[in-house]
């Protein structure tokens, strides 16, 4: 329960139908092996302890009788688990003589409540309607098992010992509607939802299922555990197969089909909270607050985690999917530099080219554009500005590049002006300290914008969105541009936006793939220090870690606000198999250090599109004062040695 997470199950019983004292059995033996796992939320299915294909006996007094001696010995038996289980059956109210399809919500051998289904199906295969009443409406006590139970739809059954968990529940064909409880539930606050459902099977209804429990899930920005009916349900007309899932805001975390038992996974509930709060527009609504909550209490435990993080959270690691993502991102970078180079009237894109990714991600960037505007690549001035720490190997890929994309290039050797400038302020050329690398991006940087001014054009930022959480880029330098194509896209999808260009020219120029690929062998490097031997001699993730690392620690402090603690748990769980406990402690310490410190460089970033969903533009996604202190995340760090 620790960082939010709480493991949670959709169990689907081996049920006989209308055998009560067996599916009682078949219940609370899912139960215990769902609380051995550490499960503390379990749904089964709809009518579960009757089975949901009963037909005209629901309307028959002993097996109503039987339901209810079946939901007494399930209480009975798992009276000293600590979980929270929602379970079918239905239910006979005595004040309005009406039958419903009900889920017990049940905790410790005490009945929280009852919620009865307002849906009822009575098309197709289904016959609801001709056995139960909706329970839209409904509200009032009840006695079942020897305790005075309220029977409504309309509650939420929150946690006490942990807070964001709060729990709202449906019935099957609940969700199918035009306005599930679902949706007035989550308003009202609550973070998990359970349906309890009996679906049956025919082609094609698997994919729409999932499809619409994931879908409500990103909606209501939740999480949703859905579990249905399988083995032992009649097969007279129907067939059920244990359709189970479990999403998350859009993720489907668990799935199982074609057998009877648990699909476990975590839900994140403190990250759920923290989205609904950054959406202003997630508001209640007058009849959401009117809602009525009951509590209970849950040990707190902690939660061993299943569900898999991905080591790389803005690379997708399906092929096609990162093929896909690589596309869509290419092109709506193109089209950001298309519309402002249409707008300015900008003779040329200058890109300062350098022989690395991130200036390579640019100029392509760049061509894209220019086919759009139905411009020739000549229209892309390449300016290759070797100095000190130029290797032939970067400054030979530089001019590769621009040969076979078109471009204009241009060769400024900025080595003399530097050292005229270091003359004139006294800066000594033994003296590798940050004057001597910063003077080289400051000039780089104001020879493009005097190239640009020559020719009417625009100067291509190629800083990419990693650097700018670090703050790795000289103030006014590489820091500076007039429309920043790189900006929002992360130092490992810069990576694979190149590769992916070289893999799709590999047939139309080998030559182009070819030098793309020797760029991704490349190191990455500022190249300030000068070479030595001719091999660079300044590699950035000694310096400042990992970009793998950094990525991760950027995905989740920036797009899902998560503290110190929980980031480190996730990557210790997602990249602990590479780097140890150690290292990855030192890293998102300097991280933190180094984006709290480098704010002011952000405050005042030149325009770039957003292309994904994280982003640190001051006029966008990011507000943050440059003078913001870090303590209190380097305190709670400092707990973590």
């Amino acid at each position: 329960m620790r960082d939010g997470f709480i493991k949670v199950a959709a169990g689907t019983p081996e049920i006989r139908v209308a055998d009560c004292r067996h599916n009682a059995e078949a219940c609370f033996t899912l139960m215990r092996e769902a609380a051995k796992q550490g499960v503390k939320v379990l749904v089964l299915p709809e009518l579960c302890l009757t089975g949901y294909t009963c037909g005209d006996l629901f309307l028959n007094d002993t097996l109503l009788q039987g339901a209810e001696d079946a939901l007494a010995t399930v209480l009975e038996a798992t009276r000293n688990l600590d979980m929270i289980t929602a379970l079918g059956l239905p239910v006979r109210n005595k004040w309005d003589n009406k039958l419903y399809n009900c889920a017990a919500v049940i905790h410790k051998g005490t009945i929280l409540g009852l919620v009865p289904k307002t849906a009822l199906p009575n098309y197709g295969e289904f016959y609801e309607g001709r056995w139960f009443a909706s329970g839209q409406g409904v509200e009032c006590y009840i006695p079942l098992c020897g305790q005075d139970v309220d029977l409504c739809a309309r509650q939420l059954f929150g946690c006490t010992t942990m807070p964001n968990l709060v729990i709202g529940v449906e019935i099957c064909e609940d969700l199918w509607g035009t306005q599930p409880p679902s949706g007035l539930l989550a308003a009202a606050g609550a973070t998990v939802m359970l349906n309890l459902s009996a679906s049956d099977e025919v082609v094609g209804k698997a994919e729409y299922r999932r499809a619409l429990v994931t879908g409500q899930s990103a909606r209501l920005v939740c999480g949703y555990v859905y579990a249905d009916a399988g083995e032992g349900e009649s097969t007279t007309d129907m067939v059920f197969t244990g359709h189970n899932l479990i999403a998350e805001n859009g993720a489907l975390l668990g799935e199982r089909r074609f057998a009877c038992g648990l699909t476990v996974s975590e839900i994140d509930v403190d990250r759920l909270v923290y989205e609904r709060r950054r959406m202003n527009t997630y508001a209640a609504s007058k009849d959401a607050m009117e809602i009525g909550r009951v509590n209970f209490d849950l040990e707190r435990e902690e939660t061993h985690l299943t569900r898999r993080f991905s080591p790389t959270p803005f690379v997708p690691e399906d092929s096609t999917d990162r093929a896909e993502r690589c596309d869509e991102i290419l092109k709506i970078a193109a089209l950001g530099l298309k519309r402002r180079l249409e707008h300015t009237h900008a003779s040329a894109a200058v890109v300062g080219l350098s022989g690395g990714l991130d200036s390579t991600l640019a100029i392509l960037i760049a061509a894209v554009a220019m086919k759009l505007l139905d411009r020739p690549a000549s229209d892309i001035i390449a300016v290759t500005m070797p100095c000190f720490g130029t290797t032939d190997r970067t400054r030979d890929n530089a001019v590769e590049l621009a040969g076979r994309l078109g471009a204009t290039l241009k060769r400024i050797d900025i080595g003399e002006a530097v050292k005229q400038h270091f003359k004139d302020i006294g800066q000594s050329m033994d003296n590798h300290d940050v004057t001597f690398e910063n003077g080289q991006a400051r000039e780089r940087t104001q020879v493009l914008m005097d190239i640009a001014n020559q020719c009417g054009g625009l100067v291509v930022g190629t800083g990419d969105l990693s650097e700018l959480a670090l703050g790795w880029a000289t103030y006014n330098g590489d820091h500076m541009s007039m429309y920043g194509v790189n900006a929002s896209i992360p130092k490992t999808l810069v990576r694979h936006l190149v590769a992916f260009v070289a893999g799709d020219k590999v047939a139309e120029d080998p030559r182009l793939s070819h030098v793309l690929e020797d760029i991704l062998d490349t190191p990455v490097s500022p190249e300030l220090l000068p070479a030595v031997g001719g091999e660079i001699a300044q590699r950035t993730e000694d310096l400042v870690g990992p970009y793998e690392l950094h990525d991760f620690f950027l995905y989740y402090i920036i797009r899902w606000g998560f503290p110190p603690r929980k980031v480190f748990r996730l990557a210790e769980q997602a990249l602990g198999d590479r780097y140890d406990r150690a290292v990855i402690l030192k890293w998102l310490k300097n991280f933190y250090r180094r984006f709290f410190a480098q704010q002011f460089k952000r405050s005042c970033l030149p325009d770039g599109p957003k292309v994904g969903s994280v982003t640190l533009s001051p006029r966008g996604d990011w507000r943050m004062p440059s003078d913001a202190s870090a303590r209190l995340w380097m305190e709670e760090l400092e707990t973590l040695n």
